[in-house]
């Protein structure tokens, strides 16, 4: 049952995190939306249906940030493009990068109930330098990636510049819950660039 003192007054706009949370490119839709940024246009696909090796990179229940690292055979490194804050939720999209060449390997968007996590964690997640798989193996925070939608991405023009690509072309994603003692305590949106090697 609701408390009434949590509840808010009829009428009351939810919250982004609310608004957003069915939509296929959740949380980058919201993101992209709170940039005044068209998102871009996606479809779900069966993991069959993900070509070589983009598949490999997604279909699977374990972090993205050590499946990359394996893939390209070094760490990645976090930039952050943007981070906002909306009720109890933390929103975050960033570009993971090759740390010695420089190179895109994933852009995701995150949403972290950040009471979810202890203090040492929750530091380390503000302090957006560390990939968010990195912060919870490293801290030994028991949690588990739940993929529910792959995705077929057309990227908007923001994307194909980050992602350094001249012209459109599919790319290929995931959307995953991460669960903690059956709960879910966050939101990821994955998208993998052009070029895979």
């Amino acid at each position: 049952m609701m408390d009434p003192a949590n509840t808010p007054p009829a009428g009351t706009p939810p919250d982004d995190d609310d608004a957003h949370a069915t939509g296929l490119l959740y949380p980058l839709d919201l993101v992209y939306e709170r940039a005044g940024i068209a998102a871009p246009e996606a479809s779900e696909v069966a993991p069959e249906q993900i070509p070589l090796p983009y598949r490999s990179l997604l279909v699977h229940r374990d972090d993205m940030t050590p499946t990359l690292e394996r893939h390209f055979g070094g760490r990645v490194v976090l930039r952050p493009l943007s981070v906002f804050r909306s009720g109890r939720s933390y929103f975050r999209r960033v570009l993971l990068v090759s740390e010695y060449a420089g190179q895109p390997v994933e852009m995701g968007a995150i949403r972290m109930e950040l009471d979810a996590f202890d203090a040492p964690i929750r530091r380390k997640i503000l302090e957006n330098e560390i990939p968010f798989g990195r912060v919870v193996r490293d801290g030994r925070f028991d949690c588990r990636s739940e993929p529910t939608a792959f995705l077929a991405v057309k990227p908007n023009p923001e994307m194909m510049g980050v992602f350094w690509m001249r012209e459109p072309s599919t790319l290929y994603g995931r959307r995953t819950r991460i669960i903690r003692r059956g709960a879910v305590i966050g939101d990821i949106v994955e998208i993998l660039p052009l070029v895979m090697r």
